[in-house]
Protein backbone atom coordinates (compact mmCIF):
# COMPACT_ATOMS: atom_id res chain seq x y z
CA UNK A 1 0.00 0.00 0.00
CA UNK A 2 1.04 3.57 -0.76
CA UNK A 3 -0.67 5.46 2.03
CA UNK A 4 -1.27 9.13 1.22
CA UNK A 5 -4.24 9.64 3.55
CA UNK A 6 -2.32 11.65 6.16
CA UNK A 7 1.09 12.23 7.69
CA UNK A 8 -0.31 10.60 10.85
CA UNK A 9 0.05 7.12 9.35
CA UNK A 10 3.84 6.98 9.54
CA UNK A 11 5.57 4.06 11.23
CA UNK A 12 8.25 4.82 13.87
CA UNK A 13 11.83 4.61 12.68
CA UNK A 14 14.27 2.03 14.02
CA UNK A 15 15.91 4.77 16.08
CA UNK A 16 12.54 5.63 17.64
CA UNK A 17 11.85 1.98 18.47
CA UNK A 18 15.26 1.60 20.12
CA UNK A 19 14.77 4.83 22.03
CA UNK A 20 11.45 3.55 23.39
CA UNK A 21 13.01 0.26 24.42
CA UNK A 22 15.91 1.84 26.29
CA UNK A 23 14.11 4.91 27.67
CA UNK A 24 14.80 5.86 31.26
CA UNK A 25 11.44 6.28 32.97
CA UNK A 26 9.77 7.48 36.15
CA UNK A 27 6.34 8.66 37.30
CA UNK A 28 5.58 11.79 35.29
CA UNK A 29 2.69 12.86 37.53
CA UNK A 30 5.38 13.30 40.19
CA UNK A 31 7.60 15.00 37.62
CA UNK A 32 10.05 12.09 37.84
CA UNK A 33 10.20 10.80 34.27
CA UNK A 34 13.62 11.99 33.01
CA UNK A 35 12.80 11.31 29.36
CA UNK A 36 9.64 13.40 29.45
CA UNK A 37 11.48 16.13 31.35
CA UNK A 38 14.17 16.19 28.67
CA UNK A 39 11.59 16.28 25.88
CA UNK A 40 9.73 19.17 27.49
CA UNK A 41 12.92 21.13 28.15
CA UNK A 42 14.16 20.54 24.60
CA UNK A 43 10.82 21.57 23.09
CA UNK A 44 10.52 24.73 25.20
CA UNK A 45 14.01 25.86 24.22
CA UNK A 46 13.43 25.09 20.54
CA UNK A 47 10.11 26.93 20.49
CA UNK A 48 11.43 29.94 22.39
CA UNK A 49 9.06 29.48 25.32
CA UNK A 50 9.71 29.24 29.06
CA UNK A 51 8.16 25.81 29.57
CA UNK A 52 6.42 22.95 27.80
CA UNK A 53 4.02 20.10 28.58
CA UNK A 54 3.86 16.68 26.93
CA UNK A 55 0.26 15.78 26.02
CA UNK A 56 -1.27 12.77 24.37
CA UNK A 57 -2.51 14.47 21.20
CA UNK A 58 -2.76 17.73 19.34
CA UNK A 59 -6.46 17.98 20.15
CA UNK A 60 -5.71 17.56 23.85
CA UNK A 61 -3.04 20.23 23.60
CA UNK A 62 -5.38 22.67 21.88
CA UNK A 63 -8.18 22.00 24.35
CA UNK A 64 -5.89 22.46 27.34
CA UNK A 65 -4.82 25.77 25.84
CA UNK A 66 -8.44 26.94 25.54
CA UNK A 67 -9.29 25.70 29.04
CA UNK A 68 -6.27 27.45 30.54
CA UNK A 69 -6.66 30.75 28.71
CA UNK A 70 -10.44 31.05 29.01
CA UNK A 71 -13.30 30.76 31.46
CA UNK A 72 -16.84 29.51 30.77
CA UNK A 73 -18.89 32.05 28.85
CA UNK A 74 -15.92 33.46 26.94
CA UNK A 75 -15.78 33.61 23.17
CA UNK A 76 -12.79 32.58 21.07
CA UNK A 77 -11.96 33.91 17.62
CA UNK A 78 -10.67 31.46 15.02
CA UNK A 79 -10.64 30.79 11.29
CA UNK A 80 -13.83 29.25 9.93
CA UNK A 81 -12.18 26.01 8.76
CA UNK A 82 -9.56 25.70 11.46
CA UNK A 83 -8.89 22.34 13.08
CA UNK A 84 -10.07 23.49 16.52
CA UNK A 85 -13.42 24.54 15.03
CA UNK A 86 -13.81 21.88 12.34
CA UNK A 87 -12.27 18.66 13.64
CA UNK A 88 -12.29 18.64 17.45
CA UNK A 89 -15.87 17.47 18.09
CA UNK A 90 -17.09 20.76 19.52
CA UNK A 91 -14.76 20.27 22.47
CA UNK A 92 -14.34 23.98 23.21
CA UNK A 93 -18.08 24.12 23.95
CA UNK A 94 -18.33 20.72 25.64
CA UNK A 95 -15.25 21.12 27.85
CA UNK A 96 -14.40 24.80 28.21
CA UNK A 97 -17.91 26.22 27.93
CA UNK A 98 -16.84 28.82 25.39
CA UNK A 99 -18.45 29.77 22.12
CA UNK A 100 -16.70 30.28 18.81
CA UNK A 101 -16.68 33.32 16.56
CA UNK A 102 -15.33 32.35 13.17
CA UNK A 103 -13.71 34.50 10.52
CA UNK A 104 -13.34 33.29 6.94
CA UNK A 105 -9.71 33.46 5.98
CA UNK A 106 -7.80 33.68 2.72
CA UNK A 107 -5.76 30.47 2.43
CA UNK A 108 -6.16 30.15 6.20
CA UNK A 109 -5.04 33.69 7.00
CA UNK A 110 -7.49 35.84 8.94
CA UNK A 111 -7.60 39.57 8.32
CA UNK A 112 -6.28 41.41 11.41
CA UNK A 113 -8.81 44.20 10.84
CA UNK A 114 -11.70 41.72 10.91
CA UNK A 115 -10.31 40.18 14.09
CA UNK A 116 -10.19 43.61 15.69
CA UNK A 117 -13.80 44.21 14.69
CA UNK A 118 -14.85 40.80 16.07
CA UNK A 119 -13.40 41.44 19.53
CA UNK A 120 -16.30 42.16 21.88
CA UNK A 121 -16.71 45.49 23.59
CA UNK A 122 -17.49 45.59 27.30
CA UNK A 123 -21.26 45.13 27.45
CA UNK A 124 -23.49 42.96 29.61
CA UNK A 125 -25.07 41.49 26.46
CA UNK A 126 -21.81 40.16 25.00
CA UNK A 127 -19.43 37.36 25.91
CA UNK A 128 -15.87 38.45 26.61
CA UNK A 129 -13.32 37.57 23.95
CA UNK A 130 -10.92 35.24 25.74
CA UNK A 131 -8.59 33.96 23.03
CA UNK A 132 -7.56 34.26 19.38
CA UNK A 133 -6.51 30.97 17.74
CA UNK A 134 -4.32 30.55 14.67
CA UNK A 135 -3.41 27.40 12.73
CA UNK A 136 -0.06 27.03 10.98
CA UNK A 137 0.17 25.29 8.60
CA UNK A 138 -3.55 25.35 7.85
CA UNK A 139 -4.89 21.90 7.06
CA UNK A 140 -8.12 22.73 5.24
CA UNK A 141 -6.36 25.47 3.29
CA UNK A 142 -4.21 22.70 1.81
CA UNK A 143 -1.23 22.97 4.14
CA UNK A 144 -0.93 26.71 3.55
CA UNK A 145 1.67 28.66 5.51
CA UNK A 146 0.30 31.50 7.61
CA UNK A 147 2.84 34.23 7.02
CA UNK A 148 4.95 35.70 9.78
CA UNK A 149 3.69 39.17 8.84
CA UNK A 150 0.07 38.06 9.25
CA UNK A 151 0.86 36.50 12.62
CA UNK A 152 2.66 39.66 13.69
CA UNK A 153 -0.30 41.86 12.79
CA UNK A 154 -2.76 39.60 14.62
CA UNK A 155 -0.47 39.45 17.64
CA UNK A 156 -0.44 43.26 17.69
CA UNK A 157 -4.25 43.31 17.73
CA UNK A 158 -4.25 40.85 20.60
CA UNK A 159 -1.75 42.90 22.58
CA UNK A 160 -3.76 46.10 22.07
CA UNK A 161 -6.88 44.38 23.44
CA UNK A 162 -5.05 42.27 26.05
CA UNK A 163 -6.20 39.02 24.42
CA UNK A 164 -3.79 36.05 24.24
CA UNK A 165 -2.92 34.23 21.02
CA UNK A 166 -2.75 30.44 20.76
CA UNK A 167 -1.26 28.75 17.72
CA UNK A 168 -2.31 25.27 16.67
CA UNK A 169 1.08 24.46 15.19
CA UNK A 170 0.44 20.78 14.59
CA UNK A 171 2.38 21.11 11.32
CA UNK A 172 4.40 24.18 12.29
CA UNK A 173 7.70 22.57 11.32
CA UNK A 174 6.39 22.15 7.78
CA UNK A 175 6.02 25.93 7.67
CA UNK A 176 9.51 26.30 9.11
CA UNK A 177 11.07 23.94 6.58
CA UNK A 178 9.31 25.53 3.61
CA UNK A 179 10.04 29.11 4.63
CA UNK A 180 13.62 28.44 5.80
CA UNK A 181 12.94 30.65 8.82
CA UNK A 182 13.76 29.78 12.45
CA UNK A 183 10.77 28.40 14.34
CA UNK A 184 11.03 31.27 16.81
CA UNK A 185 10.23 33.69 13.97
CA UNK A 186 6.74 32.18 14.11
CA UNK A 187 6.35 31.44 17.82
CA UNK A 188 7.34 34.96 18.92
CA UNK A 189 3.89 36.04 17.75
CA UNK A 190 1.85 33.71 19.92
CA UNK A 191 1.55 33.27 23.69
CA UNK A 192 1.11 29.52 23.48
CA UNK A 193 1.74 26.92 20.80
CA UNK A 194 0.89 23.27 20.26
CA UNK A 195 3.09 21.14 18.02
CA UNK A 196 2.36 17.57 16.96
CA UNK A 197 5.11 14.97 17.19
CA UNK A 198 3.10 12.29 15.38
CA UNK A 199 2.34 14.08 12.11
CA UNK A 200 5.20 15.07 9.82
CA UNK A 201 7.84 14.37 12.48
CA UNK A 202 6.79 10.74 12.56
CA UNK A 203 6.63 9.86 16.26
CA UNK A 204 4.00 7.24 17.16
CA UNK A 205 2.18 9.38 19.74
CA UNK A 206 2.13 12.75 21.48
CA UNK A 207 2.19 16.51 21.16
CA UNK A 208 3.76 19.44 22.98
CA UNK A 209 2.05 22.49 24.46
CA UNK A 210 4.43 25.38 25.21
CA UNK A 211 4.11 28.79 26.83
CA UNK A 212 5.09 30.72 29.94
CA UNK A 213 5.98 28.94 33.18
CA UNK A 214 2.81 30.27 34.79
CA UNK A 215 0.66 29.06 31.90
CA UNK A 216 2.20 25.57 31.85
CA UNK A 217 1.72 25.24 35.60
CA UNK A 218 -2.00 25.86 35.13
CA UNK A 219 -2.06 23.61 32.05
CA UNK A 220 -0.67 20.73 34.15
CA UNK A 221 -3.86 20.77 36.22
CA UNK A 222 -6.08 20.78 33.17
CA UNK A 223 -4.14 17.87 31.70
CA UNK A 224 -4.76 15.97 34.94
CA UNK A 225 -8.47 16.85 34.89
CA UNK A 226 -8.72 15.49 31.35
CA UNK A 227 -7.15 12.20 32.39
CA UNK A 228 -3.85 13.03 30.77
CA UNK A 229 -1.63 12.53 33.81
CA UNK A 230 1.01 10.02 32.70
CA UNK A 231 3.11 7.55 34.62
CA UNK A 232 6.19 5.85 33.12
CA UNK A 233 5.52 7.56 29.82
CA UNK A 234 9.14 8.05 28.83
CA UNK A 235 8.60 4.95 26.69
CA UNK A 236 6.33 6.95 24.37
CA UNK A 237 8.10 10.28 24.88
CA UNK A 238 11.49 8.91 23.78
CA UNK A 239 10.41 8.47 20.13
CA UNK A 240 8.98 11.98 20.32
CA UNK A 241 12.36 13.33 21.37
CA UNK A 242 13.98 11.53 18.44
CA UNK A 243 11.34 13.00 16.12
CA UNK A 244 11.81 16.52 17.44
CA UNK A 245 15.59 16.46 17.18
CA UNK A 246 16.17 14.46 13.97
CA UNK A 247 13.13 14.67 11.70
CA UNK A 248 12.59 18.40 11.17
CA UNK A 249 15.13 19.02 8.40
CA UNK A 250 13.90 16.21 6.15
CA UNK A 251 10.37 17.67 5.87
CA UNK A 252 11.50 19.50 2.74
CA UNK A 253 11.63 16.09 1.00
CA UNK A 254 7.90 15.68 1.64
CA UNK A 255 7.28 19.12 0.17
CA UNK A 256 9.24 18.27 -2.95
CA UNK A 257 7.29 15.02 -3.37
CA UNK A 258 4.02 16.91 -2.89
CA UNK A 259 4.95 19.35 -5.66
CA UNK A 260 5.81 16.47 -8.02
CA UNK A 261 2.48 14.86 -7.20
CA UNK A 262 0.58 18.12 -7.64
CA UNK A 263 2.19 18.89 -11.00
CA UNK A 264 1.53 15.36 -12.22
CA UNK A 265 -2.11 15.31 -11.14
CA UNK A 266 -2.73 18.76 -12.64
CA UNK A 267 -1.59 17.43 -16.00
CA UNK A 268 -4.18 14.64 -16.00
CA UNK A 269 -7.32 15.48 -17.96
CA UNK A 270 -10.33 15.74 -15.64
CA UNK A 271 -8.35 16.57 -12.49
CA UNK A 272 -8.01 20.12 -11.25
CA UNK A 273 -5.49 21.19 -8.61
CA UNK A 274 -7.34 23.14 -5.92
CA UNK A 275 -4.61 24.44 -3.61
CA UNK A 276 -1.30 26.20 -3.97
CA UNK A 277 1.08 23.58 -2.60
CA UNK A 278 3.15 25.24 0.11
CA UNK A 279 4.04 22.11 2.05
CA UNK A 280 2.98 18.44 2.07
CA UNK A 281 -0.75 18.55 1.25
CA UNK A 282 -2.29 18.29 -2.23
CA UNK A 283 -6.02 18.81 -2.83
CA UNK A 284 -7.62 18.09 -6.20
CA UNK A 285 -11.10 18.25 -7.71
CA UNK A 286 -11.94 15.00 -9.50
CA UNK A 287 -15.41 15.91 -10.81
CA UNK A 288 -13.98 16.20 -14.32
CA UNK A 289 -13.43 12.43 -14.24
CA UNK A 290 -17.21 11.96 -13.99
CA UNK A 291 -16.92 10.50 -10.49
CA UNK A 292 -17.19 11.85 -6.98
CA UNK A 293 -14.43 11.81 -4.40
CA UNK A 294 -15.67 8.63 -2.71
CA UNK A 295 -15.63 6.74 -6.00
CA UNK A 296 -12.18 8.06 -6.86
CA UNK A 297 -10.76 7.08 -3.47
CA UNK A 298 -12.25 3.59 -3.74
CA UNK A 299 -10.81 3.05 -7.23
CA UNK A 300 -7.34 3.98 -5.99
CA UNK A 301 -7.73 1.74 -2.95
CA UNK A 302 -8.35 -1.18 -5.28
CA UNK A 303 -4.95 -0.35 -6.81
CA UNK A 304 -3.24 -0.30 -3.38
CA UNK A 305 -3.12 3.49 -3.08
CA UNK A 306 -4.82 5.21 -0.15
CA UNK A 307 -5.96 8.84 -0.10
CA UNK A 308 -8.88 10.65 1.51
CA UNK A 309 -12.06 12.51 0.60
CA UNK A 310 -12.03 16.23 1.39
CA UNK A 311 -15.51 17.10 0.16
CA UNK A 312 -18.02 15.75 -2.39
CA UNK A 313 -15.58 16.24 -5.28
CA UNK A 314 -12.32 16.94 -3.48
CA UNK A 315 -9.55 14.47 -2.65
CA UNK A 316 -6.60 15.08 -0.35
CA UNK A 317 -3.14 13.53 -0.66
CA UNK A 318 -0.55 14.00 2.10
CA UNK A 319 3.13 13.17 1.68
CA UNK A 320 5.34 11.96 4.54
CA UNK A 321 8.58 10.14 5.20
CA UNK A 322 7.12 6.68 4.45
CA UNK A 323 6.28 7.83 0.91
CA UNK A 324 9.14 7.87 -1.60
CA UNK A 325 9.52 9.62 -4.94
CA UNK A 326 9.03 6.20 -6.54
CA UNK A 327 5.72 5.91 -4.70
CA UNK A 328 4.66 9.29 -6.09
CA UNK A 329 5.52 8.22 -9.63
CA UNK A 330 3.61 4.96 -9.16
CA UNK A 331 0.59 6.89 -7.85
CA UNK A 332 0.61 9.16 -10.90
CA UNK A 333 0.88 6.15 -13.19
CA UNK A 334 -2.15 4.50 -11.58
CA UNK A 335 -4.25 7.69 -11.63
CA UNK A 336 -3.48 8.08 -15.34
CA UNK A 337 -5.03 4.65 -15.87
CA UNK A 338 -8.34 5.37 -14.10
Amino acid sequence: MIDLRSDTVTKPTEEMRKAAYSAEVGDDVYGEDPTINKLEETAAQLLGKEAALYVTSGTQGNQIAVLTHCRPGNEIILESESHIFYYESGAVAALAGVQTRTIKGERGEMCPKLIGEAIREADQHFPETGLICLENTHNRAGGAIISIDNMKDIYKVGREKNIPIHMDGARLFNAVAASQKPVTEFTQYCDTVQICLSKGLGAPVGSILAGSKEFIKAAHKWRKRLGGGLRQAGIIAAPGLVALTTMRERLIEDHENAKVLADGLANITGIQLVNKVDTNIVVVDVSGLKMNSTEFVEKLKQKDILCGTFGPNLVRFVTHFNVSTEDINQTLKIVHQL
